[in-house]
């Protein structure tokens, strides 16, 4: 493999990899949320 390739290859894996991390964030907030008002409307 040429080294463009391997450069190429590395940006889209770190695209790829923040993008999941930001949906990962994304849920936990979204369920913490959930749970938040779930508990409230049990009080």
């Amino acid at each position: 493999m040429a080294k463009e390739e391997i450069k190429k290859l590395l940006e889209n894996s770190k695209k790829e990899l923040d993008a999941d991390y930001d949906n990962f964030v994304t849920s936990v907030k979204d369920d913490l949320n959930s749970f938040k008002k779930k508990a409230l409307d049990r009080i």
